[in-house]
């Protein structure tokens, strides 16, 4: 075994350093996790801002709390830099950093490549496990990690070892987090898988180990392609009710009720987050390159993507029925957040939804959402405003985006002239409330 035994003699012990890069919605939970396994940890964030507030004993992120920063911060074992240059105390780097697309949709692994250039010269000769956790097509892992830090001085299945685990975030979720979620893991080699499944058999309740780095990116998109199909094929069937004259939400609340066979999945103003709406690119992206082209998965982001103009369209038909033209209308966002209480706006349908209304029909918006302060993104600037009957009442209409907990619909309804609910979050039927 020659130098992966000396490592896991180390993590055996809990003797090593662990640090993490990226200090965002996936690093800095792992690190939590890392340090609560006895490990010390190096948290590395290109933000000095981010760096300074973690040191400081506080977060930026809302599933991790300013509490367990502090307590990060207390044992001793936990630093946050922006320096590449103490990764030369790390024996393991797992890299969170994004991988977004360009906007010619076109994977954007700019950053994994920034990363691994900035840690070469400062791994460790006597032996360094580098973990990518970046959301990628397969084979990179192998193509810009393995390939690009392997010298002389660091020889694979030597003294460097390479793998890769998807990380399964979910934020905003109160039941499953990194540690009670199954890890997957792949190395691109066999020792290096070995290597990977004892480290976080160490900081996770379950590791599921695959073949290798290529099945275990894999994994991801598919989990996520999974999602994206199915979310398409109810947005789609939603399209195809409305026409009809069909209450979606009965059928699907109905067709939930048999026990097996089926799975519910619900419609929206679109896919939003860092993963649907990306993961299933990065795949048929790389199908392409080997001559295969997935019709489901364009289907699907098709579908998902046209959501935010359905709703539109269907709340111009809605405030036409009340003599209302939507060019220069009041109109309120209950949400900007991809999803429910969370801060998180990446891809959140609401920006597409807001550029359509204020864009396209010259509509005056304005938002509300207890999570997002204030939003800077997709050429929007605004901030949230408070929800008083005076800003429903001056509304011409409301449309719930994200449906989150600390909303008073019943008080939307009271004062509302018309609440268009993209998302179901106002049971049973009332005369000023009209549904995806």
């Amino acid at each position: 075994m020659g130098m992966s035994k000396n490592l896991l003699e180390a993590l055996n012990s809990k003797s090593l350093t662990v640090a993490v890069i990226g200090q965002g919605y996936v690093g800095l939970p792992l690190a939590v996790e890392v340090i609560k396994s006895g490990f010390h940890c190096i948290g590395l964030d290109v933000d000095p801002e981010k760096v300074a507030g973690l040191n400081r004993g506080e977060s930026h992120i809302i599933d991790v709390s300013d509490a367990d920063v502090k307590e990060l911060v207390d044992t001793g074992r936990y630093r946050a830099t922006a320096s590449y240059e103490d990764l030369k105390d790390a024996d393991v780097i797992s890299i969170c950093v994004p991988t977004p697309l360009r906007k010619t949709r076109d994977p954007d692994v700019s950053y994994i490549q920034a990363s691994v250039e900035a840690m070469r010269p400062h791994l460790k000769k006597s032996g360094v496990l580098v973990i990518l956790e970046s959301t990628t097509y397969p084979g990179t892992t192998e193509e810009l990690v393995a390939q690009e830090l392997a010298s002389e001085d660091l020889v694979l299945d030597k003294n460097l070892f390479v793998a890769f685990s998807p990380e399964r975030v979910d934020p905003g979720n109160a039941h499953y987090g990194l540690k009670n979620t199954p890890k997957v893991v792949g190395g691109v080699t066999p020792k290096s898988t070995e290597l990977v499944e004892k480290f976080y058999s160490q900081v996770v309740d379950h590791v599921h180990a695959v073949r290798g780095a290529r099945e275990a990116e894999m994994v991801k998109l598919l989990e996520n392609t999974f999602r994206a199909v199915n979310i398409a094929l109810v947005n789609e069937m939603a399209m195809m009710a409305d026409r009809m004259g069909i209450y979606t939400w009965d059928v699907i609340e109905a067709a939930a009720t048999k026990p097996f066979g089926y799975m519910p999945f619900f419609p929206g103003p679109g896919i939003g987050g860092h993963c649907i709406p990306l993961d299933p690119t990065y795949l048929s992206w790389k199908a392409k390159s080997y001559g295969f082209y997935n019709r489901f998965i364009e289907l699907a982001t098709d579908i998902n993507g046209n959501m935010p103009r359905f709703l539109v369209n269907k709340l111009v038909r809605a405030l036409n029925e009340r003599g209302v033209a939507l060019k220069g209308a009041k109109i309120l966002l209950l949400g900007m957040a991809y999803k429910p209480n969370i801060n998180d706006v990446r891809e959140s349908p609401a920006l597409d939804v807001w550029q359509l209304l204020h864009t396209e029909w010259g509509a005056d918006v304005r938002y509300h959402d207890p999570f997002v302060d204030h939003v800077d993104d997709h050429g929007i600037k605004a901030k949230s405003v408070a929800l008083t009957k005076e800003a429903l009442e001056a509304s011409h209409a409301v449309i719930v985006v994200t449906n989150h907990r600390d909303v008073d619909y019943d008080f939307v309804i009271k004062h509302s002239r018309l609440v268009f609910d993209a998302r179901h979050a106002i049971k049973g039927e009332h005369p000023n409330v009209q549904s995806l």
